[in-house]
């Protein structure tokens, strides 16, 4: 295994070019498939990329902002000391690599935004006071990403009453597919998986260590006498405590009244009141987010690209081609694991769970009612496509090379192994379903 990942690495780094070189890829795969597969007319496809290329603007400015938000947070010192606590836990490289991985796995468990967040700064802490491969700690925090948790919203709108597919195939609640037995069993199996593969990892000769920056440098102390009242201001505690106090009022009021709910929005809204209560004036949350703003670049640039990708892959009938493939060939028994791996090769194209439920998901849904298919098992089957080639897609791993400042190529060597593991992973659960059942 190691000789192969070792292999794996190499030709990773030699070949993948830069993530938007690579979305620059799959925009002319796309717009070709469009053509050749689509019956679509070369006017026709770039239209459709120019429709879609806004339509990531929302959900963009949203995984900026948590990035932004969350590296603020991580950088007031009440959580520097926390993680320099947990930092202090690991003796060596393998301890480092394990703390990272639970940590960052359970993170993304609960909420994806917040794990990839969380990991993502776990991982560079960690990599400044380790001496272990930063890439390789970087990848295996990356790696939980896949997890369906309490945040995964295709199982969680199916189970909402009044959601758009109602009609066809009823309420499915979560207690058959996200806390049913055998996702549970799935889920603590990756876990475990996902520990083992990166244990058996060996430090290169030479390791990729992350260096202190300048955040451990000494700050010159202000000199109050020569300031000036907007100096004063600006480094005065009021400001950032009044509007902290104000959004954690609003947060504990929605709690109270019950209508509060984990959402993206939410997310950014704590780490936006935990930042300006725990850094002591605006200057230096401001210090913070000024660098935390050119690990977005990625984002910034990219999410349009892909946002005209899905667009194409949309309007040209290829998710409909492609779903259609899969069903002709489908029996009761196989629909769930050709619906995991459709999902996870459409996800390679169109990188966003709800937007590839609501384009796919009723074509797959409608052919496991007509083929009498499960439905838990069929929606838990695309949630877990959904999230299995994001360990190979950069668009989501954008906010974590981001923090880290590290390229795809760094990582995805060790990703594309753990890529074929736990696709075999999950892929054979639903095989042993379909034999006991």
């Amino acid at each position: 295994m190691e000789a192969i990942t070792n292999f794996s690495v190499r030709i990773v780094q030699r070949y993948l070019p830069s993530a938007f070189v690579l979305a620059l890829i799959l925009t002319a795969i796309v717009f070709v498939l469009g053509i050749v597969i689509g019956g679509q007319g070369p006017m026709q496809m770039a239209g459709y990329w120019g429709d879609g290329f806004a339509n990531l603007f929302k959900f963009g400015m949203q995984m900026t902002l948590v990035l932004l938000t969350g590296y603020v947070l991580a950088m007031t010192p009440p959580v520097q000391a926390m993680l320099s606590g947990l930092t202090r836990m690991a003796h060596g490289p393998r301890q480092a690599i394990v703390l990272t991985i639970v940590t960052s796995f359970v993170c993304y468990y609960l909420n994806w935004g917040f794990g990839m967040v969380a990991g993502a700064i776990l991982a560079r802490e960690m990599g400044r006071r380790v001496a272990v491969h930063f890439p390789l700690l970087v990848a295996a925090a990356y790696g939980g990403e896949l997890v369906r948790g309490p945040s995964s919203s295709i199982p969680l709108v199916i189970a909402t009453p009044g959601n758009f597919m109602e009609d066809s195939i009823g309420i499915v609640p979560v207690s058959e597919t996200l806390y049913s037995w055998w996702n549970i069993s799935l889920t603590l199996a990756l876990l475990a998986l996902l520990v083992g593969f990166f244990m058996m990892q060996k430090q290169p000769a030479q390791i990729h260590q992350l260096r202190a920056d300048d955040e451990d440098a000494p700050v010159a102390p202000l000199d109050r006498v020569r300031m000036t009242p907007s100096d004063k201001i600006e480094h005065s505690r009021i400001p950032t405590l009044f509007l902290g106090l104000l959004s954690l009022a609003y947060l504990v009021g929605q709690m109270v009244e019950g209508s509060f709910a984990v959402t993206l929005n939410t997310v950014i809204l704590i780490f936006l009141t935990l930042g300006l209560l725990l850094h002591s004036n605006p200057a230096k949350y401001l210090a913070a987010a000024e660098k935390a703003v050119s690990a977005a670049r990625g984002i910034i640039v990219q999410f349009p690209l892909y946002a005209g990708i899905a667009g194409m892959m949309t309007a040209s009938g290829l998710v409909t081609h492609f779903s259609e493939g899969i069903i002709a060939i489908a029996t009761p028994d196989t629909f769930p694991l050709l619906t995991f791996l459709s999902a996870g090769i459409v996800n390679f194209f169109i990188p966003s769970g709800g937007g590839q439920w609501a384009i796919q998901g009723p074509i797959m849904m409608q052919a496991a009612h007509a083929l009498g298919a499960d439905p838990a098992r069929t929606i838990m089957a695309f949630a877990w496509g959904d999230g299995w080639t994001n360990q190979i897609q950069p668009f989501w791993a954008l906010p974590l090379l981001g923090v880290a400042g590290l390229s795809a190529r760094d990582i995805m060597g060790y990703l594309v192994i753990w890529l074929m593991i736990s696709g075999v992973a999950i892929a054979g659960t639903f095989v042993l379903l379909a034999a006991f059942s």
